[in-house]
């Protein structure tokens, strides 16, 4: 049986004038993933990683640590969700200065992203989304061999929505698990004759007892 794994970038830049960038946290989580994946005696066949830079950078960092074997594909279908277009039509345009404030506003915002539907103002609409997340998963599953493995280095809505997509409420996945993921957590799924099943979700033991300082979800 084939595994994916779904890992979370790094910490990025939240309240600077680029948000798409590693911060210092960041790419030392992206090490720290890199060694648990390591530890866990995975090879792997394949890798992508969306287009985005924090994206490709916790990568490209993890990569130097799983070793020169596993070349990463780009796919910008593994691309976070426009955070920042979905609070300019739906939440007034809400300023990234206060980290819990920001995420009661964003959470009402994807709500009313959701509920728009097709017919939504964004750019990208949430059917849209869903799509081409579900699209990029089923095209890797299709890629993969007998009892190969695949990582994604991608974000945590897309995560957060294949996770409840596999249990029938992928609305439900983004609204309440994507607050809760954690930076360069690791989200295994298993493919098989039955198809594609969640396994784990969120894993995080390599952000714990000495390394607890290191855990953060923004």
């Amino acid at each position: 049986m084939g595994a994916i794994y779904l890992v979370r970038h790094g910490q990025a830049s939240f309240g600077a004038e680029d948000y798409d960038r590693l911060s210092p946290l960041g790419f030392e989580q992206s090490t720290v993933a890199g060694a648990e994946l390591v530890r866990r005696g995975v090879e792997f066949t394949l890798a992508r990683s969306g287009t985005l830079a924090r994206q490709r950078d916790t990568a490209a960092t993890a990569l130097k640590v799983l070793g020169p074997g596993v070349a990463v594909t780009e796919d910008a279908r593994w691309n976070e969700y426009d955070h920042v277009d979905i609070a300019r039509h739906h939440a007034g345009g809400a300023p990234q200065e206060d980290s819990r404030a920001y995420q009661a506003t964003l959470d009402a915002a994807l709500t009313a992203w959701i509920g728009a539907g097709a017919a939504g103002p964004c750019a990208e609409t949430w059917p849209a989304f869903l799509d081409r997340c579900r699209g990029a998963l089923a095209d890797l599953v299709a890629a993969l061999g007998k009892g190969e493995h695949a990582v994604v280095f991608t974000s945590g809505g897309v995560i957060a929505t294949l996770c409840g997509a596999l249990m029938g409420t992928p609305e439900a996945g983004l609204l309440r698990l994507n607050r809760v993921t954690v930076n360069a957590g690791i989200t295994k799924l298993v493919s098989g004759r039955g198809g594609v099943t969640l396994l784990s979700f969120n894993e995080h033991p390599h952000f714990e007892a000495d390394a607890a300082a290191l855990l953060t979800y923004r």
